[in-house]
């Protein structure tokens, strides 16, 4: 199975931006869904946002609407994450994750037993 590896990650002030990318060593179309996700300290895990292969469409979690974007590159094997308007509390660890399962719901968390690849994550600090 291909292996994920997030990049992009760093030291930004309120208000900047930031785009991550999750690279696949293979095709992320052999993936129903990859998503993206974070874990901020002392935090559960969260589901950000989700795109499908199946039919191009895209999911938000209301944290995190409007402000982030998320888009793939196939011919690059990338995913990414744009995020504007960063406020200290998505301060966390993201993770880009991929999943085969055909009736992936990022907004179901038991369903996140069916993310098959995780990436290793990447920090990132919205900070003054």
């Amino acid at each position: 199975q291909v292996q994920l590896a997030e990049s992009g990650g760093g030291l930004v002030q309120p208000g900047e931006s930031l785009r991550l990318s999750c690279a696949a060593s293979g095709s992320i179309l052999d993936y129903y869904a990859i998503g993206w996700f974070r874990q901020a300290p002392g935090k559960e895990r969260e589901g950000l946002s989700c795109i499908s292969n199946n039919d191009d469409s895209t999911n938000y979690a209301d944290s995190v609407k409007g402000r982030f974007t998320i888009s793939r590159d196939t011919a690059k094997n990338t995913v990414y994450l744009q995020m504007n308007s960063l406020k200290p509390e998505d301060t966390a660890v993201y993770y880009c994750a991929a999943t085969r399962y055909p009736r992936f719901d990022m907004s179901t968390s038991y369903l996140w037993r069916y993310l098959e690849v995780w990436g290793q994550g990447i920090l990132v600090t919205v900070s003054s």
